[in-house]
């Protein structure tokens, strides 16, 4: 059993670790909040740009099929993949579940014939990916905490570049979707060519899907022209979104986290409690005994 001095050393321990958890639980509330305000004023933003992409590809008809970001690529033979994590880690399993699904995608596609190209997000994913072994095109890493629309524009131009010079037949992105502080969905979606992206196969809006005659939308210029300027800013746009959830998905899993561990610590604190005591009450008997023990031996 050990002795007293080596409990309370422990037991010090663990209390100045459940400091430090209950700390990091607080600072990731606050910037949760926060991350939760950022999503909240985006995605009505985010809603309204997709419904007039998906507007104006209906109306531009045929002539719409020759702009860059929308052909679809036949046979698709390299697939980019971006997955976005985090700088730190802490988090629970917020990046390793991110890092195996994209390395279990470009396993498949490697499969099927296909070659993943690989992009990362985030430090965590980074690192992981260069240990891996896989060549890195596009590496982003210091803005996971906090990231802004410049960050966003700065994937996005690599991405589109790629995609419109022939490096890249498919683009998709692997990231953390939020949902509430304890739950985050893994989310794959098709990024480019936009024709085929996830988001625009979502169903459509309840006033989209009514049958009988639609309002009559003129465009100035064309709808094409229209498309232009729409295009880059709808894959800037989802993929600000992807950065945004995966932020708030960080800060809600790191919360999490840090709970739970500072209420494994308070439950080792009460173990090791009982464990000095145990140990207290071992060496008070020990005493009594020698003292009785010497106490006969006087008679």
């Amino acid at each position: 059993m050990a002795s007293q001095r080596e409990v309370r050393t422990r037991i010090a321990s663990f209390r100045n670790i459940q400091k430090i958890t209950r700390a990091m639980e607080a600072v990731s509330a606050a910037r949760l909040r926060r991350a939760e305000q950022r999503i909240a004023a985006l995605r009505p933003y985010a809603d309204a740009l997709r419904r007039m992409t998906r507007q104006a590809a209906r109306d531009a008809g045929a002539e719409a099929s020759g702009l860059p970001l929308l052909a679809r690529r036949e046979p698709e033979q390299n697939i980019g993949i971006l997955i976005v994590t985090a700088d730190r880690g802490l988090a629970g399993a917020f990046n390793s579940q991110i890092i195996r699904t994209g390395v279990r995608a470009g396993s498949e596609l490697e499969a099927g014939g296909q070659r993943a190209v690989w992009f990362a997000s985030g430090r965590r994913g980074v690192s992981s990916l260069n240990f891996r072994g896989h060549t890195l095109v596009g590496a982003y890493t210091g803005f996971t905490d906090r990231p802004s629309y410049a960050d966003a524009r700065r994937i996005s131009d690599d991405l589109v570049a790629a995609f419109i010079d022939g490096s890249l037949d498919r683009v998709e992105v692997i990231y953390n979707g939020y949902i509430s502080p304890l739950t985050q969905r893994v989310t794959r979606e098709t990024l480019l060519p936009i024709a085929e992206a996830t988001v625009l196969g979502e169903d459509e809006d309840e006033e989209e899907r009514t049958e009988g005659p639609r309002p009559l939308v003129e465009y100035e210029p064309d709808a094409e022209d229209l498309l232009r300027v729409l295009l880059p800013d709808y894959v800037e746009i989802s993929l600000y979104r992807a950065l945004l959830e995966s932020t708030a998905s960080e800060h809600g899993a790191r919360m999490t986290a840090m709970r739970s561990a500072s209420e494994n610590a308070g439950e080792l604190i009460e173990d090791l409690a009982l464990e000095m005591n145990r140990a207290r009450q071992a060496e008070i008997t020990q005493e009594i005994m020698e003292v009785v023990a010497g106490a006969e031996s006087l008679v």
